[in-house]
């Protein structure tokens, strides 16, 4: 693959009724693994309040999963190898929203209210980023990326970052098909997931991550290896387990490759 075009593939749905698999097809899905035990995931203290306050499973459930989003332990950070990742090609973006050929159910302020908690979650790897209404005329250059619905600059995909043309690419195919497959999914997720991964690669992340949480992960890698998780029977918990922003292991990586403290 040309290393200056990172995509978010379309693949297989996953069997719940409301969420598409943006990355594992179904054949690869990750196995059904034994629960960790709670003790080992979370203090003592915490396991208290938990009891205290008769959490009930699914919000103990996610809390787990929001717990591993927000930390990167030791040993965490880890890829696939299916890239190299670099330093981002500038010290500040601009993400520049064309909405000509979106899909008639988003609505123009949702996609720029999409990108800005992206924009400004990935800000925390110290590199800054505004979003924008693109003129008319406007060109993408180096820091200037235009974000537009484009069949063939997403390839059939979600979505897909050309760095070196500085676009960030959106399939209104993709989406048409979600929304046949699963009416009742709020698509805004999974685009929400989709910018935030596309926009990780322009930050320098060319490299996908194992751990399965991580915007920039791939469940599996098409060869029998899967990505990891503090809570293996999580999996099945959650339409989709891997977060639509970036976690704290994405924006370590960031920071590292980006030499920032």
């Amino acid at each position: 693959m040309n290393p200056a075009l990172t995509q978010m593939p379309q693949q297989s749905l996953r069997k719940h009724p409301a969420a598409l698999t943006l990355h594992a097809e179904l054949k690869h899905r990750p196995l059904p693994l034994i629960l960790s035990p709670l003790r080992s995931l979370i203090s003592h203290h915490l396991i208290g309040l938990l009891l205290a306050t008769l959490v009930a499973p699914a919000s103990a459930d996610a809390l787990l999963r929001n717990l591993e989003i927000a930390q990167c332990a030791d040993g965490e950070l880890a890829t696939w190898g299916d890239g190299q990742d670099r330093m981002a090609a500038a010290g500040a973006f601009t993400f520049s929203y064309r909405h000509a050929g979106a899909p008639s159910w988003f609505k123009e302020p949702q996609v720029l209210s999409l990108l800005q908690k992206s924009a400004a979650e990935w800000s925390r790897c110290g590199i800054p980023a505004q979003v924008m209404v693109a003129a008319p005329s406007l060109q993408s250059s180096r820091g200037n990326v235009v974000v537009q619905w484009d069949a063939a600059g997403s390839g059939g995909h979600f979505g897909l970052a050309n760095l070196g043309n500085h676009q960030l690419s959106l399939g209104a195919q993709a989406f048409h098909l979600l929304n046949q497959r699963n009416p009742a999914h709020n698509a805004l997720d999974t685009l929400q997931m989709v910018l935030s991964h596309e926009m990780g690669h322009f930050y320098g992340l060319m490299a996908h991550s194992r751990r399965c949480v991580d915007v920039l992960s791939y469940y599996h890698d098409g060869k029998g290896g899967q990505c990891f998780t503090r809570n293996p029977g999580l999996l099945k918990a959650f339409p989709e387990y891997r977060s639509s922003l970036p976690t704290a292991c994405d924006i370590q990586r960031c920071r590292i490759l980006n030499r920032i403290p």
